[in-house]
């Protein structure tokens, strides 16, 4: 198809040329190096062309030539006149024509397009330093330096010029004006250097007077000290240091200047003087910008220190990092510890006050006890650190109290805290503050364990009363803790010998609606009656136990009860002799009557459990079987020898069978996930139903065998 003017889109492609491929790469017979290649080039160039040489042999050619070569850079300096170079190509032409008048007048007429041109002004100086014409070049640089004063390199040649005129008044006369406008370091530096080559030291020492006034910084006082030092003036140089830190005030707070004065006093051979200088740095410097005096510290201490100025050292570096720690994390109070225990060992108590009030003072973000539960133990060792640290107990009395205003009491509490505090004045004989403490502790936030704490408190005190008034206010409280129940009957039987008391509190206790371990406390009452050697009692709370709870521990611990002997009961086990030993030894002492009696009944207790068990849990084949097991190790360990056999093979008789069979097995989502074995027990009265099963079992088997050869039969 035609496009616009005749041409169709195969004249319109661009058409690379093909990529030669090369066929042989063989290597050829004659090699050609770089170096031919270059040579080659090099002698095909034509030659440049050069202008012939004119050679003037009148004054009429040379003034016709002066005439031309003006008038071309008149059209230049009309055509281009901001540039520069052609002015300066002008005025050195005039120069090289030795015609200096109209060379000075090129020069004035590029200055008045462009004064503010450093090389103008450079080049005009120059060209009349060559001449000799020291006072017309006097007035370029004069000229120059007012109207251009921050250019420090017209200064350095206006002054450089003088000196080499052995004019020293003219360039210190030129310095002065120079210092009035107040230059950097190396014009003062300048200054200072020239005095020194005529040795004029008084001078000098001014200047620098001057420059440390005109510009307060360390470089200049440092420069102002070396130069002290250098002319034997040890004290002027310590003074030098000293009005540097006083003068500039927190300017002067920077590693640079400590570092150099603590230099200067090693190298006046003072050591004391130095380490009290780099203490002083790592005291007023901001630790994150104090590291290099560290590094310069350690190593002074490591050739001038002993042992114990070295550990300083170390303990100032270690100090530094959990610095930078804690400015980075100040919530993270693992480095708050660490920091304190440096400080503690230390024995600094001031510095580890400090630390300690900074960080109490990052409370939690949020008034949620996980937060709260690192931070609290900062309180408790500043607390403990007072009181046997600092052995300041007005200063421990405060930290307490702060502490437990400081806590959200109706959002949650901590009962270490209130029992810590109160313990604190129990310590200092001060049974009301103790006292106030815990109650407004139970009043505000009751906890078990500060009931637990008081409690315990006063039994030490011996106050039975309050003891006994704490006790009913903690189960008035908490009414279904087991634990507060026996632990109140446990002391009015073990400390006060009040038996009637401490049945009265376990009837109470049993007869409350709610428990939350209520095994427990039934134990621990039977273990009560037991301990009292009271039987009849006993019997009783484990029939009343087995009316609430028909659970096999509780069967087997009323079995053990009526097989052990009355002497065995409450009595701690000896290692010495077994258990078995010990029951043969109480049932010969009690005589053949009451062990047939004690075994009667234990018997019947493994009979009526059994019974129940097989009753109302059929499904309970695991404890029937701990049951019988218990039971039959009971019969075997009779006291009647002739009656043991025959009662060991009627428990024997109720054992089960052990079968091993299969299930299936479901998901949660109902889905079949294969078979498991697992073990069953078939106990005599079950075997009626032990045919029926085997018949079951036979036709299943029957039923997967003709599976199976109707399987093979299609694939054959």
């Amino acid at each position: 198809m035609a496009n616009i003017g005749g041409t169709t889109q195969r004249d319109t492609e661009v058409r690379l040329p093909r990529a030669t491929r090369v066929r042989n790469k063989q290597p050829a017979d004659q090699q050609i190096t770089a170096e031919q290649i270059l040579r080659e080039s090099k002698e095909l160039q034509e030659v440049d062309f050069k202008a012939p040489k004119q050679k003037i042999s009148s004054p009429a050619e040379l003034a016709e030539y002066r005439l031309r070569k003006r008038k071309e850079f008149e059209d230049l300096v009309r055509r281009v006149r901001w540039n520069q170079g052609v002015w300066v190509k002008y005025a050195q032409w005039e120069e090289s024509q030795k015609d200096y008048r109209r060379a000075r007048s090129v020069w004035e007429r590029a200055l008045d397009v462009s004064y503010a041109s450093v090389t103008l002004w450079l080049k005009y100086a120059e060209m009349e330093m060559r001449a000799r014409f020291v006072n017309h070049a006097r007035n370029v640089w004069d000229r120059a330096v007012t109207l251009l004063p921050r250019i420090d390199q017209l200064w350095y040649k206006y002054i450089h010029m003088e000196e080499m005129l052995n004019n020293v008044p003219g360039a210190r006369q030129i310095f002065e004006r120079w210092m009035q406008w107040e230059p950097d370091h190396h014009g003062w530096a300048a200054y200072i250097k020239m005095e020194l080559r005529y040795n004029e030291i008084d001078r000098a020492r001014n200047i620098y007077e001057r420059y440390v006034q005109c510009i307060p910084s360390v470089k200049a006082w440092v420069r102002y000290a070396k130069f002290e030092m250098k002319n034997g003036q040890v004290g002027l140089a310590r003074r030098c240091y000293e009005r540097a830190v006083g003068e500039m005030g927190e300017d002067a707070q920077t590693e640079e200047l400590f570092i150099k004065f603590a230099e200067f006093e090693e190298k006046c051979k003072e050591p004391e003087r130095a380490r009290a200088i780099y203490k002083y740095a790592l005291d007023h410097i901001p630790k994150a910008q104090a590291q290099d005096v560290y590094k310069k510290f350690v190593a002074f201490e490591k050739q001038h220190g002993d042992r114990e100025g070295i550990e300083d050292v170390i303990v100032g570096e270690r100090r530094f990092q959990y610095e930078a720690e804690v400015s980075k994390n100040p919530l993270n109070y693992d480095s708050w510890f660490d920091y304190i225990r440096l400080e503690e060992a230390a024995g600094d108590h001031d510095k580890v006050r400090e630390v300690y009030e900074r960080a109490i003072a990052n409370i939690p973000p949020a008034p949620e006890k996980r937060y709260w539960q690192r931070y609290i133990y900062l309180w408790i060792n500043y607390a403990l650190f007072e009181e046997l640290g600092a052995q300041d107990m007005d200063r421990t009395r405060e930290v307490y109290r702060a502490c437990l205003k400081l806590i959200p009491h109706k959002a949650f509490t901590f009962a270490k805290i209130w029992i810590l505090a109160a313990q604190f004045e129990v310590r200092q004989l001060r049974m009301v503050e103790a006292r106030k403490i815990l109650g407004m502790s139970l009043g505000m936030c009751p906890k078990d364990r500060t009931y637990k704490a008081y409690i315990e408190i006063e039994r030490q005190l011996g106050n039975i009363e309050r003891v006994r008034t704490l006790y009913e206010k903690y189960l008035e409280w908490s009414p279904a803790n087991c634990t507060a129940w026996c632990k109140f009957a446990e002391f009015e039987q073990q400390y006060l010998g009040e038996i009637d008391r401490a049945r009265a509190i376990y009837e109470l206790a049993i007869a409350q609606p709610i428990l939350d371990m209520p095994e427990v406390l039934w134990k621990s009452y039977i273990d009560f009656e037991i301990s009292e050697g009271n039987r009849e009692n006993t019997r009783k709370l484990y029939e009343r136990l087995l009316q609430r709870t028909r659970h096999v521990k509780v069967w087997l611990s009323y079995a053990s009860f009526e097989a052990t002997p009355a002497s065995m009961l409450g009595e701690e086990q000896d290692g010495e002799t077994s258990e078995a030993e010990r029951r043969q030894a109480a049932a010969e002492q009690e005589g053949p009557a009451a062990a047939a009696d004690r075994e009667a009944h234990a018997r019947s207790v493994y009979e009526r459990a059994f019974r129940s068990l097989r009753d109302n849990q059929p499904d309970a084949k695991e404890e029937a079987v701990m049951l019988l097991e218990a039971w039959r190790t009971f019969e075997a360990d009779t006291f009647a020898t002739e009656q043991r056999q025959a009662a060991v093979e009627a428990v024997e008789r109720k054992m089960p069978k052990r079968l091993k069979r299969k299930r299936k097995v479901q998901t949660d989502d109902g889905l079949d996930a294969g078979m498991e074995e697992y073990y069953d027990y078939v106990f005599p009265e079950e075997a009626g139903a032990a045919p029926n099963l085997k018949l079951l079992e036979a036709a299943q088997a029957w039923k997967r065998r003709k599976q199976m050869e109707a399987t093979e039969d299609g694939i054959s």
